[in-house]
């Protein structure tokens, strides 16, 4: 199944050169949309910077730093689950034209190396927003136990500007960890969920922005700034909350809280592994419950994008209730109606654990 998925995108990369050599300009589509669900925009603002972002948290975090010198432009659609999500020859277009790529890495995105390795735009500045964070090894076997992995590149995306430096050794990367598929390559990529991660996430793309336009670094900086100081009283707030809760544990539905249980001391059980589509054996299932049963946990949370059966399972087996413990990693139609945004939906998120944690 791997080898027709890859097969397929290499397909797509040889369409999307030859649409490019043509000559041909396609408007964007509904599946290349930006949280709003409005069109990718047309570079015809010169003084903007075109920047491309695989996800919703890279949208909020660029969008933060960016202000009005930049447009923004998400890849996955609103409402998608954006670990399977695989780009279009359009998207593959899009990246083309672009000034600045922001991705979170740590095998988030699958599809980066192949897009990347594809594209001809040698003046692309590509950002890793997880470039010099300690990864969490995340054991499909095993989820309860986390490891740190040493996974800091010697290369940095935010000084790289031409093809050459973007080129990357596929094999060394493979011994390192830095594998690229669907299991994230045993590296748990949930780095956004941890408050005082995204700051570092929130600064790496502010010196990829600095390096697209350095007249705007000033300006960049006093934005990133002030996003900053929001994360890092979201971050204080969810010390306090934890720091005198009755439980330390709580159950999830995947694997995505790896970081902010370590920030906060916290112990994640999760029900499937690192990715949400993962279906929990009956093994993993009974000792899930029986975890449970014997710490008496009255919540099981879910999340929004993904079936929550599973988790609904389980909290009927031992008499809880489910609660949504969102890993944003997408906003849903009915949120963007709302005007929710990352800082909100971690604030409902710190909510439901202090509820939780104190059942």
């Amino acid at each position: 199944m791997k080898f027709n998925k890859k097969s397929a995108l290499a397909l797509l990369f040889s369409l999307t050169l030859i649409v490019a050599g043509c000559g041909q300009k396609q408007a964007a589509s509904d599946s290349s949309t930006n949280p709003a669900n409005t069109p990718a925009p047309a570079k015809t603002e010169e003084a903007k910077l075109n920047v491309e972002v695989s996800f919703y948290p890279m949208y909020e975090f660029t969008k933060n730093v960016a202000g009005d010198l930049a447009n923004v432009h998400t890849l996955v659609p609103a409402g998608m689950e954006p670990h399977d999500w695989e780009p279009t020859p359009q998207d593959i277009a899009s990246i083309e034209k672009a000034d600045v790529l922001v991705y979170n890495g740590a095998g988030m995105e699958s599809w980066i190396d192949q897009v990347t390795d594809s594209l001809t735009n040698a003046k692309l500045i590509q950002v890793e927003a997880s470039h010099g964070i300690d990864l969490l090894e995340g054991s499909e076997e095993d989820e309860h136990e986390h490891e740190h992995a040493d996974t800091t590149d010697t290369h940095d995306h935010a000084d790289e500007a031409t093809t050459e430096e973007h080129d990357h050794d596929h094999a060394a990367e493979a011994e390192e960890g830095h594998t690229h598929d669907h299991d994230h390559g045993g590296l748990d990529p949930h780095v956004w969920l941890s408050p005082a991660l995204a700051v570092k996430e929130v600064r790496n793309i502010e010196a990829g922005l600095a390096q697209a336009a350095p007249e705007h670094a000033e300006q960049f900086k006093q934005n990133a700034d002030a996003y900053v100081a929001k994360l890092e009283a979201l971050d204080q707030d969810f010390k306090t909350a934890v720091v005198d809760s009755k439980r330390k544990d709580f159950i999830t539905q995947h694997a995505a809280f790896g970081y902010l249980a370590q920030e906060y001391g916290l112990q994640q059980v999760p029900i499937a592994g690192l990715s949400p589509e993962q279906e929990p054996s009956a093994a993993q299932m009974a000792a899930v419950i029986d975890f449970a049963k014997e710490h008496q946990v009255k919540t099981i949370f879910f999340e929004t994008l993904v079936s929550s059966k599973v988790s609904e399972t389980i909290a009927s087996e031992v008499g809880a209730k489910t609660a949504v413990l969102n890993p944003i990693e997408g906003l849903t139609e009915e949120e963007i109606a709302a005007g929710m945004d990352y800082i909100g939906v971690m604030r409902q998120n710190l909510e439901a654990l202090k509820l939780a944690l104190n059942e």
